[in-house]
């Protein structure tokens, strides 16, 4: 009988590329992956890896068994949700990953109310950012991610269903001696000391091409992985930065300049495709979708 856990971390490999990778995302040592998944090839009396070199790919049977795994452990959830619900009303859990500011603005109030109308229902935060949150959900550490559909570094595909949410500017956050009002053109700001996010992010990507469209290469005196450190930076005069709309909190003494050219980001919930409909995902779903129909000026919802 195949093992559930093997299964994963096989489909792990077909997505992540390297068992040293598939070690890191299921917190094992690689010699321990290697072995389950010698056992896995036991089990299954087929050869799934093959060596090149240093590394290991998988044989044609092992690509059929790790794209196939997924579809299995999906239908296994639903199987064991259905046996436990024993209706339609949505049970079990269910593995939400957004990034930064989705997880204030959509995710927390839509999981409070769905702790009050959904008792049985448990939703598992995780923050994720686009560059972390489609791998995460196609080898099933997330059952539905916020992302945006404009991060190029993660290709969409058809193994994935979308479901808009809103749209968000990007701005230009000031100190707040920065007094003048309406559109900014960035390169009116080309000597300034800037706060950028981590290296190969959404943000990080996305303001280093704005900075050279607008002729000039950003001077980064600082990069933080959190938004509040960055707008803490900036309330203290000592750089200056791009961040979505919904990235600044109103509790910081900033500035926001709306863009020449205006720039949005799409923001989405996605699932997994050719997994069978849960209860429990279109609850979240809809919950999702009922927040972002309030979302503060300047961010719009798709109209359905």
């Amino acid at each position: 009988m195949l093992n559930p856990w093997r299964l994963r971390l096989l489909s792990q490999l077909d997505t992540l590329g390297t068992v040293r990778a598939v070690a890191k995302a299921a917190n094992m040592s690689a010699s321990s992956v290697s072995q389950q998944l010698a056992v896995l090839e036991a089990e299954t009396r087929t050869q799934l890896l093959e060596r090149t070199g240093r590394r290991v790919r998988l044989t044609p049977a092992g690509l059929i068994l790790a794209r196939r795994a997924r579809a299995i452990l999906d239908q296994m959830a639903t199987v064991e949700t259905e046996l436990r619900s024993l209706g339609d009303e949505p049970f079990g859990l269910i593995r939400l990953g957004a990034f930064q500011s989705a997880i204030h603005s959509l995710c927390v109030p839509a999981v409070t109310r769905l702790a009050h109308t959904n008792p049985h229902l448990e939703v598992e935060l995780l923050e994720l950012e686009p560059h972390e949150s489609m791998p995460a959900l196609r080898v099933g550490d997330a059952d539905i991610i916020i992302t945006t559909t404009d991060f190029v570094e993660q290709p969409l595909g058809p193994d994935i269903d979308i479901v808009p949410l809103a749209t968000d500017p990007i701005v230009l956050v000031l100190p707040p001696a920065h007094t003048a009002r309406g559109p900014v053109d960035l390169a009116a700001h080309a000597d300034a000391a800037w706060a950028f996010d981590i290296p190969k992010s959404y943000m990080a990507n996305l303001a280093t091409r704005l900075c050279r469209e607008s002729g000039f290469e950003p001077r980064i005196v600082c990069r933080f992985s959190n938004y509040l450190m960055t707008l803490q930076h900036v309330e203290a005069g000592l750089s200056i930065a791009l961040l979505p709309g919904l990235a600044v909190d109103p509790r910081y003494r900033v500035t926001t300049r709306e863009l020449t050219t205006p720039v949005t980001r799409t923001i989405t919930a996605v699932i997994r495709r050719g997994a069978p409909p849960r209860a429990a995902v279109t609850t979240v779903l809809d919950a999702l979708r009922r927040q972002s129909d309030q979302l503060p000026p300047g961010t719009t919802t798709p109209v359905s």
